[in-house]
């Protein structure tokens, strides 16, 4: 989701299986990646999202070249994106950190989809259990994202639970309550009070 949201994407889709132990997928529909990118996107320190060396700027949620690497490493992570300015999506897969080829995809929407099934299916004798708290943790993870970016959609589903979705909000001060209200409840929505920050020369 952090990915999603470095790319730009207006809405994104979690879907899980089994409690996450089956299926994790999150679809969103930022920019995408061109081919080559995607196939340095599951190489272990290959990508960087910072654009020099300003470690105080820092404007991004994350580094794609850790997290994707990690997740193909211990579960089957699929990939698949088109990039607006390429006329193909294409796909990659990686299995418990054995990558395959580029393929290309027939359908081309500007799309992107990151799925990882089976996770920690590689280097274990058996699935462990899921925690009757892991639902709540992972839509805990949706929530405060949502909170933080009132103007993206998020929408969390799973045949587990039913769907948990919140609409983009109006931009300003009437959106952001919307969506903190939706979120933390009618009170929060009814008591809240905005606070500036201060500016200072």
């Amino acid at each position: 989701m952090e990915n999603a949201l470095d790319a730009g994407a207006s809405r994104i889709d979690v879907l899980t299986d089994g409690g996450g132990r089956r299926l994790i997928r999150v679809t969103d529909d930022g920019e995408g990646m061109p081919r080559a990118d995607l196939v340095l996107a599951v190489e272990r320190h290959a990508t960087s999202k910072l654009a020099d060396d300003d470690l105080v700027s820092i404007r991004t949620l994350g580094f794609r070249g850790e997290a994707l690497p990690s997740i193909g490493a211990v579960a089957r992570l699929s990939i698949a994106t088109r990039h607006a300015a390429e006329p193909h999506a294409w796909s990659i897969e990686v299995d418990a950190g054995a990558k395959s080829d580029i393929s290309r995809q027939r359908s081309a929407p500007v799309r992107v989809s990151r799925s990882a099934t089976l996770l920690c299916h590689a280097g274990a004798a058996e699935v462990p259990q899921a925690r009757p708290d892991r639902g709540r943790s992972r839509a805990r993870v949706v929530r405060r994202l949502a909170m933080s970016r009132p103007d993206v959609a998020f929408m969390l589903a799973g045949e587990e639970r039913s769907p948990v979705s919140f609409a983009a909000a109006l931009p300003g001060t009437t959106g952001r309550l919307t969506r903190l209200g939706d979120i933390l409840g009618a009170d929060f929505r009814t008591n809240a009070v905005e606070v500036a920050p201060s500016v200072r020369e």
